[in-house]
């Protein structure tokens, strides 16, 4: 996501699976039975409750959704602790309010990232699916 807000020349189509789109809410989400994950994440991308906040802003995709301007899909687990589904449920709304075409799927029984080899091969199909069709389109694949 963060390529298609902050590059959105540079690629024809977007696939956001599992991904953080506002790093503010991520990090404030850490559940406590992560202290040392939690720790290690405030020392490498920063601490949203002091003013590496206003860097966080920044750099999350989607205070930055007015950017976005070509097909995305985003796929993300309903159980996921890392990246909570408002933040999917937000960017996509952020984005189909530009009129751009987005593609959603939630799994219900997945968290982050695929445990269910079905899902997985739901997923994946889902995915080769929307690049067939949105690069295609965009001419960016010999027919």
């Amino acid at each position: 996501m963060a390529a298609m807000t902050f590059a959105p020349d540079e690629f024809k189509v977007g696939v956001n699976l599992f991904g953080v789109t506002n790093w503010l809410r991520t990090l404030r989400s850490v559940p406590p039975y992560w202290e040392s994950f939690r720790k290690a994440l405030y020392a490498e991308i920063g601490d949203p409750s002091t003013a590496d906040s206003v860097r966080l802003h920044k750099i999350s995709p989607l205070f930055h959704a007015q950017h976005v301007k070509n097909p995305i899909m985003v796929l993300q687990g309903a159980n996921d602790p890392r990246v909570l589904q408002v933040e999917s449920d937000e960017i996509v709304a952020a984005v189909k309010k530009n009129n751009v075409p987005v593609e959603y799927v939630v799994f219900p029984d997945e968290g982050h990232g695929f445990v269910k080899k079905e899902n997985e091969m739901k997923g994946y199909s889902a995915v080769l699916t929307f690049l067939d069709k949105n690069l295609k389109a965009a001419g960016g694949v010999n027919q």
